[in-house]
């Protein structure tokens, strides 16, 4: 302490994306179906397309639960950004107005 560091430090703008990208993940994740779907005639391999399907089909008993946990992992960052860009400008305010110095000169001011 002392030397000008803050005791606490938080990457507020990682930590604005992260949410974000949580949420990019759960999307895609949702949507591998439709991507095997759309590669199908691309691969052509009858047994690699039925792969994708049977890896899809199974995918599905986990699925919910991980977009369960991506989203409330989404809206917690999200939280804890808000709160603490909140504290941070809060903060900053008081600080600022403990710095402002006041006139005591009287008289007037010039124009």
């Amino acid at each position: 302490m002392g030397q000008g560091k803050s005791d606490l430090s938080l990457p507020l703008t990682e930590l604005e994306d992260f949410g974000r990208r949580l949420r990019s993940i759960k999307s895609r994740m949702n949507h591998t179906k439709k991507m095997f779907e759309s590669y199908a005639d691309d691969i052509g391999d009858g047994t690699v397309n039925s792969a994708l399907g049977d890896f899809e089909d199974n995918w599905e008993d986990g699925r919910e639960d991980i977009s369960q946990q991506l989203e409330a992992l989404s809206d917690m960052s999200d939280a804890v950004h808000r709160e603490f860009k909140k504290l941070d400008d809060d903060l900053a305010k008081q600080v600022n107005d403990a710095m402002k110095v006041e006139d005591k000169r009287g008289g007037k001011k010039d124009k």
